[in-house]
């Protein structure tokens, strides 16, 4: 694959990060319409390269390289009823168990050194 193409599939990736990815299609239902709306975060790159390192037995070089990323996570809905607008928040469950977990380890860890300090004594 050369960089050419390696340039235009990341801008093709790129472009694909846009206001209709963030916000969805409204849904109405019994009065009530829903906006579902998302985080979106894109990356890309690309290298390159040519000749050959001081030292090289092989005089020749040469190299491309390239990549992209691309994720999408829910934020909330935005609910609109009777020209009034409501934001509710997606929570994320993944991140309260991991902090739960790392709530518990650390007060683990300080009622350890607090008996090893007892015990010294």
């Amino acid at each position: 694959m050369s960089a050419s193409e390696i340039l235009e599939r990341i801008r093709t990736g790129t472009e694909a990060a846009t206001v209709s990815r963030v916000f969805g299609e409204p849904i109405e239902r019994d009065g009530v319409t829903v906006v579902p709306v998302a985080t979106i975060k894109a990356g890309g790159g690309a290298g390159g390269g040519s000749g050959a390192p001081v030292n090289s037995d092989n005089p020749q070089g040469e190299g491309v390289g390239g990549g992209f990323g691309f994720e999408a996570r829910p934020a909330g809905v935005f609910l609109i009823r009777d020209g009034d607008v409501c934001w509710r928040p997606a929570v994320d469950v993944n991140k309260i168990v991991v902090g739960g977990q790392l709530a518990l380890v650390a007060g683990f860890l300080v009622i350890r050194s607090i008996v090893r300090r007892r015990r010294r004594r």
